[in-house]
């Protein structure tokens, strides 16, 4: 999962035939290496469509989601399993490298106390599952930290190399994500040393999630910390600069965080090329 990356909700929220070839048009016209899939409602997608797409582009993918409230795998591990070994097929079929993102729960997942080892059973006895799956088809699993306000479970990377290593598969990895981070970690930097073995895909994301260089991201500790660690991973860029009004709730944003889509791709874009290659990572 080598290379620079862009989120497909820069152009979509919908992965339909029309969604998937704005969005992978868009992503190879910009000189990505690949782009990140959402599968927010898996019966939508039509993964031969998509991997026709991808292929006639020349763009890797890694596919991502979040768990809706009757799969949160804390509560209900057999279903969160099984959801997820269904979003394993459907990535694999489009040709897909990974699956990833809050894989473990919701965005939304907040019991009011810490998380229990009752939950973190149900989280391995899930991930372990669909882990051993995603073997037999190739692929990895990710697990991304999120903010406190989002998750009880997993808030900070070395929560994630935690629920990893309990996992104890090769094939599953950390995910973190610099808007993330910016609240969880104790400096930026600490955060991408503590997961260095298993952090294999990043979030390039800003503190408001605009574009990135035009929040309070410590990008170059970030870029210097990936580079000290010779990471060989995929930097994704992820903004919700043209979320609609509908999705506000969902990620908590109210007001928009660029002027348009256009600015974060041509500025985030560059802004981040640069910096790896500044920083020796591209």
């Amino acid at each position: 999962m080598q290379g620079l990356g862009i989120h497909a909700m820069m152009w979509t929220t919908v992965w339909d035939h029309a969604g998937a070839e704005r969005a992978i048009v868009g992503a190879a016209h910009h000189g990505q290496d690949l782009i990140e899939i959402p599968l927010m409602d898996l019966s939508s997608v039509d993964a031969m469509h998509s991997r026709s797409l991808l292929e006639g582009h020349g763009l890797r993918a890694v596919c991502s989601l979040v768990l809706d409230e009757p799969v949160w795998a804390s509560r209900r591990p057999d279903a969160a399993a099984a959801h997820l070994i269904a979003a394993l097929d459907k990535a694999a079929e489009m040709g897909a490298e990974a699956l990833t993102g809050v894989t473990y729960g919701g965005t939304h997942e907040r019991t009011g106390f810490p998380p229990t080892e009752a939950e973190y059973d149900n989280l391995t006895r899930a991930l372990g599952a669909a882990a051993r799956h995603a073997g037999s088809l190739g692929l990895q699993l990710g697990i991304e930290a999120v903010n406190r306000y989002e998750s009880h479970l997993v808030n900070s990377a070395e929560q994630a190399v935690a629920l990893v290593e309990r996992i104890g598969r090769d094939n599953v990895f950390v995910h973190l994500d610099t808007f993330h981070m910016t609240m969880e970690e104790k400096g930026i930097a600490n955060g991408i040393i503590a997961a260095r073995e298993h952090l294999k895909y990043m979030h390039m994301s800003e503190s408001d999630r605009g574009t990135p260089g035009y929040g309070n991201v410590a990008w170059d500790a970030v870029f210097a910390a990936l580079a000290a660690i010779g990471f060989k991973g995929a930097l994704t860029l992820e903004s919700f600069a043209k979320m609609p009004v509908s999705m506000a709730g969902a990620i908590s944003t109210w007001r928009p965080t660029a002027r348009d889509g256009d600015d974060v791709i041509g500025d985030g874009v560059s802004f981040l090329r640069n910096k790896a290659v500044q920083y020796g990572l591209a």
